[in-house]
C-alpha cells in the first residue's frame, strides 16, 4: 500500500552501508520511522529531501507496519539555517525535542506547525534566537500536557507574583513557599511574566508578535528551558552544544 505524507525529518540514522532510517514528523500520520534505501549513495535523488530538518513530501510503501520511501520531494530545506551554526544547532535542538514529545502513529499537527513556524522565524524572519527558543519551549510544554498556571500566585492569589516554580509549573510569591517544599523556584520579572502569558495564550499566527528587551529575553529563555527540561525529565545533547557555542564565542 502506498501512502503520501508531508513531514519534517527530525532524525537521520545510518542503516547498512547505503541506507538510512528517518524519523519524520507528519501532520497526517504523526511520527513515523521510514527507511530511505540508497540515500547514502553519492548520486541518490533522496539526499536533499531526506536530510535532517528537511520538510518534504514523501511517497511511502507500507508493508506490515514498516515504511520505505518510494519517492521524496523537498518542499523547504531552510537553507538559511544551514549557513549559520548558531541557528542550525538551535534547530537541531528543536528536532530532538520533537522526537521526544511526538509519539508513533499519534497525530499531532500542532507540534509540526510549531516547529515549522519556529524554523521559518529563524530562517526567513531573522527573529532573535532567544525569542524563538522561548516560544518553542513554552508552547512545546503546553502541547506535551504541561501548560503552566500563569493566572496568579498559587498560594495567595496575587496577580503579579515574582517567582515561577518550574517543578510545579505555577506562579508563587517570594513569601509563599510552603514549609518543606523542595520545588525549584526562579525569580520572575513582570516583563518575563507578561511574555509567558502571551506565548501560552496567543494564536499560532501571532507567536512572535511581542517585543521585550534583550535582558528580558535572556531571562525568559532561561526559564522556559528550565521548565521544559524539568517537566520532560530529559537532557538534550543538542541544547548543550548550542549553549557551548556561546562559551566558545
Amino acid at each position: 500500500m502506498y501512502l503520501t505524507i508531508q513531514g519534517l525529518v527530525t532524525r537521520v540514522t545510518a542503516y547498512n552501508d547505503t541506507d538510512a532510517l528517518l524519523t519524520v514528523l507528519s501532520a497526517e500520520q504523526g511520527k513515523l520511522t521510514v527507511k530511505a534505501r540508497g540515500v547514502r549513495r553519492k548520486n541518490s535523488p533522496l539526499i536533499a529531501p531526506c536530510q535532517l530538518l528537511s520538510f518534504a513530501e514523501f511517497t511511502l510503501f507500507e508493508y506490515r507496519g514498516y515504511y520505505t520511501i518510494n519517492e521524496a520531494h523537498a518542499l523547504e530545506l531552510f537553507t538559511g539555517l544551514r549557513k549559520d551554526l548558531f541557528k542550525l544547532s538551535l534547530a537541531t535542538y528543536f528536532a530532538q525535542v520533537c522526537d521526544v514529545i511526538a509519539q508513533e502513529d499519534l497525530v499531532n499537527p500542532q507540534l509540526l506547525s510549531l516547529v515549522l513556524n519556529c524554523l521559518y522565524a529563524m530562517d526567513k524572519l531573522d527573529q532573535p534566537l532567544d525569542k524563538v527558543k522561548s516560544v518553542f519551549e513554552l508552547r512545546c510544554a503546553c502541547l506535551a500536557g504541561y501548560a503552566p498556571y500563569l493566572d496568579r500566585c498559587y498560594q495567595c492569589g496575587c496577580a503579579n507574583p515574582d517567582r515561577f516554580n518550574i517543578s510545579e509549573g505555577r506562579l508563587e510569591c517570594v513569601a509563599c513557599k510552603e514549609p518543606g517544599e523542595q520545588g525549584i523556584r526562579l525569580p520572575l520579572s513582570p516583563g518575563v511574566l507578561d511574555a509567558m502569558r502571551y506565548i501560552t495564550s496567543c494564536a499560532d499566527k501571532r507567536l512572535f508578535s511581542f517585543d521585550v528587551s534583550e535582558i528580558t529575553l535572556a531571562s525568559l529563555s532561561d526559564i522556559t528551558e528550565a521548565y521544559l527540561t524539568r517537566q520532560l525529565e530529559q537532557s538534550f545533547s543538542t541544547l548543550d552544544f548550542y549553549k557551548s557555542l556561546y562559551i566558545l564565542n
